[in-house]
């Protein structure tokens, strides 16, 4: 392999230093009238002229600087106003929720926040609702159903529940029928254990 190639050249990423040719020097004399000096350092031309440069001598680059004012001309209200929108970078800017012709979005008939394939928060006009989740686990869910109740049930209602169906199906309250115990010691455990997970 030759390292020495032509194709290499092409891809160093700094030159060799025989391969530059030397740049002749270029004399630019200072932009000041009458001044023989060079004119090696730069100042800004002013506003309406961004990009563009004088080249003076350090004397005059120094008295330049001392008394240049880029809102040189411009009456103060344009300056605020200048300055404030120096903030945003001289773009449009307009109020959150507002679009640029000051109607709020809704007013536009544009819903802000529509999202027809459910990627960000807000769900889209036509999505379907998403799946009503339990405040529960499946235990509770089933000590819950054991008493014939939902999950909205407050305690009061499930102690309520309890003492109904345990006076209605205990041995006692039957004439000694045990029919029903089975059921009933599936309601005493149901409680027992919403007890335990303090939903009572």
């Amino acid at each position: 392999m030759n390292l020495n190639s032509p194709l290499f050249d092409r891809i160093r990423v700094k030159p060799r230093a025989s391969a530059a040719p030397a740049a002749a020097p270029v004399k630019i004399l200072c932009d000041s009238p009458g001044c023989q000096q060079k004119g090696e350092f730069r100042a800004p031309m002013g506003r309406l002229r961004e990009g563009q440069f004088f080249c003076f001598c350090i004397e005059h680059v120094r008295e330049y600087n001392a008394t240049y004012n880029y809102f040189n001309g411009m009456k103060d209200d344009d300056v605020l106003k200048y300055q404030k929108d120096a903030s945003t970078g001289h773009r449009p800017t307009w109020a959150m929720g507002v679009n640029r012709n000051g109607k709020t979005f809704r007013e536009d008939g544009i819903d802000p926040v529509a999202d027809p394939l459910g990627l960000f928060r807000g769900r889209a006009r036509n999505a379907a609702p998403e799946p009503k989740r339990p405040k529960f686990g499946v235990a509770i869910m089933k000590s819950l159903n054991t008493l014939n109740l939902d999950e909205n049930a407050k305690p009061e209602v499930i102690r309520a529940r309890y003492k109904e169906l345990v006076k209605r199906l205990h041995p006692d309250a039957n004439n000694g029928d045990r029919s029903r115990e089975e059921k009933l010691r599936e309601i005493i455990h149901a409680y027992k254990y919403l007890r335990s997970a303090k939903v009572v």
